[in-house]
């Protein structure tokens, strides 16, 4: 019997991440015709199985959640609009800028989301994503232009940890457990990310 290659577990990663990219999106684009879809109608519009669409989320509801959070993001050619291509801190404040300002727009949904990922996670890990992740491909492009000041081992340690710092756990982190106000969160958050760049060029 043939060896599958290494890469064959990324392949199939990579693949459960678009799937369920794709049930998000098909499920946006009926609540975009003010319909609330069925979690059959939204497999049919994915083109994939019903019983693929509940290998990925248990019910409509917890798809429902999701669904518009990834029309809130701006795209990434207007995120970076104007930006200065040779300054990857303003380029990552603009990322961080995007994701907070959605995330306060959208925090019910986002807190429920993670409740939701929780209570997966509880009942057993079945090797499917349980979150879409929205801020490394944002996080990658906004380092894209500077990569050269970078090893590759800090340019993917350094966009790791800035996932640390941008998205809802930092949110949930400065809001419920250091108690601070909008401002100061922001202010930390950029100086965290000012800080993590200036040590990946070393």
């Amino acid at each position: 019997m043939t060896a599958a290659p290494k890469s064959a577990p990324k392949a199939r990663a990579n693949q459960k991440r678009r799937t369920r990219k794709d049930l998000l999106q098909a499920a946006a684009r009926l609540m975009k015709e003010g319909r609330k879809p069925s979690l059959e109608e939204i497999a049919e519009e994915a083109l994939v199985s019903r019983a693929t669409a509940y290998r990925y989320f248990p019910n409509v509801e917890a798809l429902l959640i999701e669904a518009p959070l990834d029309l809130a993001l701006p795209d990434e050619e207007a995120m970076f609009r104007g930006a200065p291509a040779a300054d990857p801190v303003a380029r990552m404040e603009r990322v961080d800028r995007a994701f907070h300002d959605m995330i306060l727009d959208n925090e019910t949904p986002l807190r429920l989301m993670l409740a939701k990922t929780m209570e997966r996670r509880v009942a057993g890990d079945d090797g499917l994503p349980a979150r879409q992740n929205r801020r490394t491909p944002m996080i990658e492009a906004g380092l894209a232009p500077a990569k050269a000041e970078f090893s590759r081992a800090s340019l993917d340690r350094l966009q790791k940890a800035l996932a640390l710092v941008i998205g809802t756990e930092a949110m949930i982190v400065f809001k419920d457990v250091l108690q601070l106000d909008d401002r100061e969160a922001r202010e930390v958050k950029r100086w965290a990310i000012r800080a993590l760049i200036e040590a990946a060029r070393k």
